[in-house]
């Protein structure tokens, strides 16, 4: 469990000890973990990989997404897909995630941004333990 006034900080969810940005990303994390329980997913990691797009010099050469995700039902193109949790979109995330569609079109990522949050938090905060209750930071300027 995660006690501390920031956001950002260790948590240990599910066995495994991860460095979260803000609260979003942690319950993320932890409904990750809630489904895994539940035989919803097989399992889960956070930060595992690094893609890199060729070619790219300047500005955003890489992006490393939140989390992956180890389907129980494979879908029809992977067995796996990617998180990105976005409390704001700011012009580097929609480069980094356009980049990423173009030079990896058969990942797929899912983005769990405040719209998502707005309609799921309530419910998940009952059953998922330790949901931590917040929002992401403001965005740097």
């Amino acid at each position: 469990m995660y006690r501390g006034k920031g956001s950002a900080g260790w948590r240990t969810i599910g066995g495994k000890r991860i460095y979260c940005r803000s609260t979003w990303e942690a319950n993320v994390g932890r409904w990750l973990e809630y489904q895994k329980r539940h035989n919803y997913i097989v399992d889960w990691m956070h930060e595992p990989k690094e893609f890199w797009f060729p070619g790219i010099k300047r500005g955003c050469v890489s992006y490393k997404p939140d989390y992956w995700v180890l389907n129980a039902v494979p879908e029809e193109v992977c067995d796996h897909h990617w998180i990105e949790v976005k409390g704001w979109m700011d012009s580097k995330s929609k480069t980094k995630i356009k980049r990423f569609a173009k030079y990896f079109p058969y990942e797929h990522l899912v983005i769990l941004d405040k719209a998502w949050f707005k309609k799921n938090n309530a419910k998940l905060k009952l059953i998922i333990k330790d949901w931590e209750v917040g929002q992401p930071p403001p965005p740097k300027k």
